[in-house]
């Protein structure tokens, strides 16, 4: 689904809505001298926004470089010189440890990176006190794990448990957990209907989902463009009937490192 979506060439904005973005700048203290990480930035919708409403310095950093690209030139269209995009892989960003003051994994964070080695990076190039943000899809629904593989690559993501987000989060030495429930927030994507969190194409005018379908004929054959369709189709149709995923907000402190203890005296 996220994959017909990203052949669009019209940028819609996350599930969750600039209100789940104004939420996060607002519990981050996010402001202007902040640096922020965003990863698996997409094309770079709410980065921009965020250095927009809040001043901060942005990177975003997407595992396809067609994307981050775009985002790039749209950073410069915007004259945002204090953000950048990147491509690179989310379990093995290319910063130093601890340099960024708010660190945001986006929906798809883990689509194509381990969640835990993913999460362990963001809470990697986080300051010590600083805040490590999750925006995920979590199942909430009965569905056993045969059925979750088999949506995963259908959702261009991978949604865990929420309790399975919060333990990476602490594994990784980031605690004071708070999580809030954006799933029935209104979104860019479904807002006839309250705002489902995950996109589908028909948010797109009939005229884009055409320009949609003629870029994935180009990209995967008909073969690839009959399969992602009916695709499409069904997963729409499990996840609005049965109700099996839900989008949640996790925001949490990188707690400093204990210091190493001191080297024993030798006996006199």
């Amino acid at each position: 689904m996220l994959d017909l979506v990203r052949l669009s060439r019209d940028a819609v904005f996350p599930p969750g809505g600039e209100d789940l973005y104004r939420t996060i700048a607002r519990l981050t203290e996010m402001r202007g001298g902040c640096e922020v990480l965003v990863a698996a930035s997409g094309r770079g919708m709410s980065t921009l926004f965020l250095a927009r409403s809040t001043g901060c310095e942005a990177v975003g950093v997407e595992t396809d470089g067609r994307l981050a690209d775009e985002a790039e030139q749209r950073a410069r269209e915007a004259g945002l010189e204090g953000v950048t995009f990147q491509a690179a892989a989310p379990d093995d960003l290319p910063y130093r440890d601890g340099i960024f003051d708010v660190a945001l994994g986006e929906i798809g964070l883990a689509a194509a990176a381990d969640p835990a080695a993913a999460v362990r990076e963001l809470a990697r190039v986080t300051r010590p006190m600083g805040c490590v943000v999750l925006v995920q899809l979590i199942w909430t629904g009965n569905v056993d794990a045969e059925r979750r593989e088999v949506l995963v690559p259908h959702l261009g993501a991978r949604p865990l448990f929420l309790v399975e987000w919060k333990q990476l989060l602490r594994d990784a030495g980031v605690v004071d957990l708070r999580v809030e429930d954006w799933s029935h927030a209104p979104s860019p994507f479904r807002p006839q209907n309250g705002g489902a969190p995950f996109p589908d194409m028909a948010v797109f005018p009939l005229r884009e989902r055409l320009a949609i379908l003629r870029r994935a004929l180009g990209r995967w054959g008909w073969r690839g463009v009959r399969g992602a369709v009916l695709r499409e189709r069904e997963v729409h149709r499990l996840l609005t009937r049965e109700r099996v995923l839900g989008l949640s907000l996790i925001v949490g402190t990188k707690w400093p490192a204990p210091l190493p203890e001191p080297a024993a005296k030798p006996a006199p």
